[in-house]
């Protein structure tokens, strides 16, 4: 429980602090399409990071296979998804854009999973 918690807790702080630096710190220096790619790593890096915290509470009603496979899932997004999208909003390289999608794919498993466990033990 306490390791989603903390995960979400720093993947939320991160988020906050890599959106000021592409707004303030990224301005003028890369272009407006990668500033919007850096903002889409960001939203998507909060949103993942309050469903980390939305596990690791869940976490306590059951320890199980499913809900802790969903944080892996949700940690496993950020890294290759925002990751990824910041990376690649930095320096143009599509080879970076190219990884982005495993990411989206385990999103997707982490929601599935978390619907699975809230179907049986919520």
């Amino acid at each position: 429980m306490k390791l989603f918690l903390l995960l979400g807790i720093i993947n939320g702080f991160l988020a906050v602090a890599l959106g000021a630096f592409g707004a303030h710190g990224l301005e003028g220096k890369i272009s407006e399409k990668s500033i919007e790619i850096w903002e889409k790593a960001v939203h998507y890096q909060m949103f993942h990071a309050t469903a980390l915290l939305v596990t690791g509470l869940l976490f306590a009603k059951a320890q199980v296979a499913s809900i802790t496979a969903a944080g892996w899932m949700f940690l496993i997004g950020i890294i290759l998804f925002s990751g990824s999208l910041y990376i690649y909003a930095i320096t143009s390289v599509k080879g970076f854009a190219m990884i982005t999608p495993f990411g989206g794919v385990s999103f997707l498993v982490g929601w599935l999973l978390l619907a699975i466990f809230t179907i049986k033990y919520v």
